[in-house]
């Protein structure tokens, strides 16, 4: 089939399904969440993650005062508030009372409604553009009990926000079996 070019500065709307994380910092004495979409793991070992995050962002401030942020999980159950944590700005809304933060050792505040979070420990920042990515070291892992049958965390019960070209979306079904289904290739 014959290939279309595309427009090179929208290739991030391409790249696609994304998760929806809420991006969690202390931002002037208050708990503060973000929600944001460019958000990948970034090591295995030490564990890390990557959150790529515009200048302008009132989340931003926390990541520096606290060299510390959350990424936590949200259900589709919590779309509604998830949104509009990217929606409203923290430096003119409190969004502290959004959801119930509680804290592991880096006392950065993790949504507790989220049935999964992590604390990061921040690690690298990038200065990219229009973006800053924020590496962080992973510290702690939490997941509501459900969500981790024997200590892995199930997606489909987390049930987490897919985020694709201005829409939400969610998981769906497990269809093949990773690093083994391409053992049947034959040339």
């Amino acid at each position: 089939m014959e290939k279309k070019a595309l427009d090179t500065t929208m290739s991030h709307a391409f790249m696609f399904p994304m998760p929806t994380v809420l991006v969690g910092t202390v931002v002037e004495g208050r708990p503060n969440y973000m929600t944001a979409a460019w958000c990948s793991p970034a090591c295995a070992s030490p564990p890390m993650i990557a959150v790529a995050i515009n200048h302008i962002r009132h989340t931003t401030l926390g990541i520096k005062e606290q060299n510390a942020f959350s990424i936590n999980v949200p259900a589709t159950r919590q779309v509604v508030e998830t949104d509009f944590c990217g929606i409203a700005s923290g430096n003119k809304t409190d969004k502290s009372g959004v959801f119930t933060p509680f804290y592991g050792r880096l006392k950065v505040p993790m949504a507790r409604e989220c049935p999964f979070n992590v604390e990061c420990g921040l690690h690298t920042t990038v200065d990219l553009g229009s973006h800053v990515l924020y590496i962080g070291k992973v510290e702690g892992v939490f997941a509501d009990q459900d969500c981790a049958p024997d200590n892995n965390p199930d997606p489909v019960r987390i049930d987490p926000i897919v985020y694709i070209r201005g829409k939400y979306y969610r998981v769906g079904d497990a269809y093949a079996d990773a690093f083994t289904t391409g053992k049947q290739y034959k040339e």
